[in-house]
C-alpha cells in the first residue's frame, strides 16, 4: 500500500485559483484518492481580489489553505500560519506566482518540484519536473534538460470545456475594462452599441461581468453624462440600475437590459456568449483561453486621458497644456505605428503571432461596432473560425490529468487500490518540519 504524501500547490491571482488549481484538484482527487493531503499556499499578486483563500477553501478537494499575507515568512523561515507539519514525502506544484518559489520551498522540505508552465520555464537545472503548455514552450529548454519536461496541454482548456449551458436566443458579452481610463469610454461605447444592436435584434441578451476591483455604482458613474463627458461624445442613454429578485441589471433609456454577473470568476456566464466586445488587456487572455470568440476595441476618442504611462512620458503627460499637446502627439504616433507595423495588443493575436481576433484601434462610433457585430451574428461560420483558431493558438486538454500522472512519478508511486486510501490525518505541530 503506498503511503500518503503531501501535495503544496503554491498559486496566486484569481485567474490561477479558478481556472488553474480547480480542475488540477478535481484531476488530482480522483486519480489518487485520499492518499495525498493537498495544501494551498498563496503566494502575493498584484491582481488580488482578496477572496483567492476563500475560494480555495471552498473547492471540497483542498485539506488547507494558507492566504498570501502569510506566504513570506513561510518561504524566508518555513513557518506556516497554523505550525503545518508534512509527510515524509511530498511535491511541491507550482501554479502560479514566481517560479523561484518552489524552488525554495521543495529544497526546505526535501519535497520534489513540479512545475506547471504555460509560456517560459525557468531554473530547469534544479526542479525537477515540468508540464508545460505546448511544444512552444519545450523547444526555448537546452536538449540535456528536456527529459525532465512534458507537453501537458492547457489548463484554461480544462476549464472551457466543461459543460457548455445552453444559450438561445443569442448573447453578447461586454468587457468594458476595469480602470478609469478604459471605463470612461468602454462604458458609454458598449452601451451604445449594445442599442444599436438591440434595435435591430430584440431578442439578443447582453451581458456584463463587473471586474472585481470596481463596483456596479463605478459602471453608473461613468454612464453619467454629468460625470463623464464621453457619454455625450458616444450619444450613450442614461443608465438605471435595477433588479429582478436578486439579479442585477442596467436598465438603458432606450429600452436596452443588460444583465450584471457580479459574481468572480464569470467563465460560466461568459461561456453562453457568441460574441464579446472587450477593450484590450487581460480580459483578452482570459476570453482567449475560454475559447471565446471578441471584438478587442481600442477607441482613441478622448487621447488626452490616457494618461497612464510610467517614467518621462508620464510626467510630461501630466504637465498643464504641454502635457495635453504632447499626450495628443505620442498617442497619434502610437496609433501610426500600430497600424504601420501591425503592432498586436489582443493576447491572443500575441500568442499565435498573427490576428486571429479582431483588433478594431481608432475613433470607433457604436453605429459601425454594431453593425459589425450584426454581421458576425449573422455569418456564424466567422465565429466557429475565430474559435477554432483561439483553441490552436492554446494548447490541449487533459492538463489537469497528465500533470497528476507527472506527480506520481516524482514519488515513484504504482498503481495501488486508490480507492480505499484512509482519509490524512492533519497533525497541528509547532515545528514546520516535522514528519508524520
Amino acid at each position: 500500500m503506498a503511503q500518503p504524501f503531501d501535495l503544496i500547490i503554491l498559486t496566486n491571482g484569481p485567474g490561477e485559483v479558478t481556472t488553474w488549481l480547480r480542475p488540477v484538484v478535481q484531476a488530482v482527487r480522483a486519480h489518487w484518492g485520499s492518499l495525498p493531503r493537498i495544501s494551498v499556499v498563496l503566494a502575493p499578486c498584484s491582481h488580488s481580489t482578496g477572496q483567492e483563500a476563500a475560494i480555495a477553501r471552498s473547492y471540497p478537494e483542498v485539506d488547507r489553505v494558507q492566504a498570501a499575507k502569510h506566504f513570506f515568512p513561510f518561504l524566508l523561515w518555513g513557518k506556516t500560519a497554523e505550525s503545518w507539519s508534512w509527510f515524509s514525502q511530498g511535491v511541491v506544484l507550482f501554479l502560479g506566482g514566481d517560479q523561484f518559489f518552489p524552488l525554495v520551498i521543495g529544497k526546505r522540505l526535501g519535497f520534489k518540484t513540479l512545475i506547471y508552465a504555460e509560456w517560459e520555464a525557468r531554473w530547469w537545472r534544479w526542479i525537477d519536473g515540468f508540464g508545460v503548455m505546448n511544444a512552444q514552450v519545450l523547444a526555448k529548454i537546452p536538449p540535456k534538460y528536456q527529459a525532465k519536461f512534458q507537453v501537458v496541454g492547457d489548463l484554461m482548456v480544462d476549464i472551457s470545456q466543461e459543460e457548455q449551458p445552453a444559450s438561445t436566443p443569442p448573447i453578447i458579452g461586454l468587457l468594458p475594462g476595469s480602470k478609469g481610463m478604459k471605463l470612461a469610454q468602454g462604458v458609454p461605447l458598449l452601451v451604445a452599441t449594445a442599442g444599436v444592436i438591440r434595435r435591430q435584434r430584440p431578442a439578443v441578451k447582453f451581458l456584463l461581468p463587473v471586474a472585481p476591483t470596481i463596483t456596479v455604482q463605478t459602471l453608473l458613474h461613468y454612464g453619467d453624462r454629468q460625470r463623464n463627458p464621453m457619454v455625450k461624445r458616444f450619444a450613450a442613454p442614461a443608465l438605471e440600475l435595477c433588479h429582478t429578485g436578486d439579479q442585477p441589471y442596467l436598465q438603458v433609456a432606450d429600452g436596452t437590459q443588460i444583465q450584471l454577473v457580479t459574481d468572480f470568476p464569470a467563465h460560466q456566464d461568459l461561456r453562453q456568449c457568441q460574441l464579446c466586445l472587450t477593450t484590450v488587456g487581460a480580459n483578452t487572455a482570459e476570453l482567449g483561453a475560454l475559447g471565446l470568440p471578441m471584438l478587442v476595441l481600442l477607441p482613441t476618442q478622448q487621447l488626452d486621458a490616457m494618461r497612464a504611462w510610467d517614467g518621462i512620458p508620464g510626467l510630461i503627460a501630466k504637465i498643464p497644456w504641454l502635457g495635453t499637446w504632447f499626450v495628443r502627439w505620442l498617442n497619434r504616433r502610437i496609433i501610426t505605428h500600430a497600424r504601420k507595423h501591425r503592432v498586436r495588443y489582443a493576447w491572443p493575436n500575441i500568442w499565435a503571432k498573427k490576428d486571429i481576433v479582431p483588433e478594431l484601434l481608432g475613433e470607433l462610433d457604436p453605429e459601425t461596432l454594431g453593425a459589425l457585430v450584426l454581421d458576425y451574428l449573422d455569418h456564424p461560420e466567422k465565429l466557429q473560425a475565430m474559435q477554432a483558431s483561439l483553441q490552436a493558438c492554446r494548447g490541449e486538454a487533459g492538463a489537469a490529468h497528465k500533470l497528476t500522472l507527472m506527480i506520481g512519478d516524482l514519488l515513484h508511486l504504482t498503481t495501488v487500490d486508490l480507492g480505499h486510501q484512509p482519509p490524512p490525518v492533519h497533525h497541528r505541530d509547532s515545528r514546520l518540519n516535522q514528519r508524520e
